[in-house]
């Protein structure tokens, strides 16, 4: 469980968040509100790239203030631009990178990295360079990235926003696959009608907090008032 206690968050002087107490327990949660509502700075609160002005996020029971290393080892994420979370020119390498640092063995390190790639479909690019990959396969290749270090929950921020139909399809499959718990930050309100809960942020608060169909109803309410 990810627990938010009255956690506000002020960035260069500006409210970002207010007053948010939340339990996140679900297998499938969407974040989803209008741009500058707060719903990127909130997922990054969850594995401790931020950290909150007042309150507390803890992850399982781990406070993100005094525990981030070993609650970044618990919460992946995965980055709007697959550009900013790919750092080896080579596939199978950027897939490899995050397990050299915990020590593991170079044939182990392959023989995982592998068969990430082979879930993914990217098993033929494993030699090709990253940049040559569609924008797609680059998101396919952050979320295996991410995978293959076994986190409990995958945060994703906007995975979606850059992707034709084919490749939406391809992320969303992705996501539906997925053993851990995923929270999803998002535009694409067809990518999280089946979810178990979904978020609504707005000026900072949370506007709605329900099932898709009443949470997705609420939102559209608010843009069509607003």
């Amino acid at each position: 469980m990810i627990e938010i206690q009255n956690v506000s968050l002020t960035l260069d002087d500006r409210p970002v968040l207010r007053n948010i107490s939340l339990s996140l327990s679900e297998q499938r949660i969407a974040i989803v509100g209008s741009n500058g509502s707060g719903k990127s700075s909130f997922a990054r609160l969850l594995n401790g790239l931020r950290t909150p002005t007042e309150g507390s996020v803890r992850v399982d029971g781990l406070d993100t203030r005094k525990r981030a290393r070993d609650i970044r080892r618990k919460v992946g994420f995965v980055f709007q631009n697959p550009d900013n979370q790919i750092v080896f020119p080579i596939v199978e390498e950027d897939v490899a990178f995050g397990l050299k640092n915990l020590g593991i063995p170079l044939d182990t390190r392959t023989e995982m990295a592998r068969d990430i790639l082979q879930r993914y479909g990217l098993s033929a690019h494993s030699k090709h360079p990253a940049h040559n990959l569609s924008g797609g396969q680059k998101q396919l290749l952050a979320i295996a990235g991410v995978l293959v270090m076994n986190p409990d929950y995958v945060v994703l921020d906007e995975p979606t926003t850059l992707l034709d139909l084919r490749n939406k399809l391809r992320i969303s499959n992705a996501i539906d696959a997925l053993e851990q718990a995923a929270i999803v930050v998002t535009h694409d309100l067809d990518l999280v009608k089946d979810f178990d809960r979904v978020l609504v942020f707005e000026n900072g608060r949370v506007l709605a907090d329900d099932v898709p169909n009443a949470a997705l109803n609420r939102y559209v309410e608010a843009m069509l008032d607003a």
